[in-house]
């Protein structure tokens, strides 16, 4: 990945920090598959949800999906944590969600992936070591 972005015109520095930066804390794909799947199972199990207690668990989430960084699979273990401290949705529920967690987990991964190298773009341009060349040369 800092290869690809190296050649699509982004620095190396601003590679060499932003991309192993984002796989630890911009984990985009875990915190919304973490989301939709409690939201999800709210709905499984006939509870409806304020609006001020789904913005309670996402911002939990938020915070809760830090800790499956660098771990394959770890997002299905820190949604049954939340779900176990948060007591608003069973935990039995995610029997539901393991069948089909090994192709969410790629998902989670080509999101978070995406979300890595756009944040490298952005933040290239933004200290302008983007090299328009390179990208135009990259994207040929």
């Amino acid at each position: 990945m800092m290869q690809k972005m190296e050649q699509f015109g982004c620095a190396k520095p601003v590679v060499g920090l932003v991309i192993p930066t984002g796989y630890s804390f911009n984990l985009d794909g875990t915190t919304i598959y973490l989301s939709m799947s409690v939201i999800f199972l709210a709905q499984v199990f006939h509870i409806d949800l304020s609006l001020a207690q789904q913005l309670t668990i996402i911002g939990i989430l938020m915070v809760t999906s830090k800790g499956a960084a660098g771990v394959t699979g770890s997002g299905f273990i820190v949604l049954s944590s939340t779900l176990a401290a948060i007591k608003v949705i069973p935990v039995e529920g995610i029997a539901i969600l393991l069948g089909v967690d090994r192709f969410m987990s790629e998902a989670r991964a080509i999101t978070n992936m995406i979300g890595n190298g756009i944040a490298a773009v952005v933040i290239a341009k933004s200290e302008k070591e983007f090299d328009e060349a390179k990208y135009l040369k990259a994207i040929e």
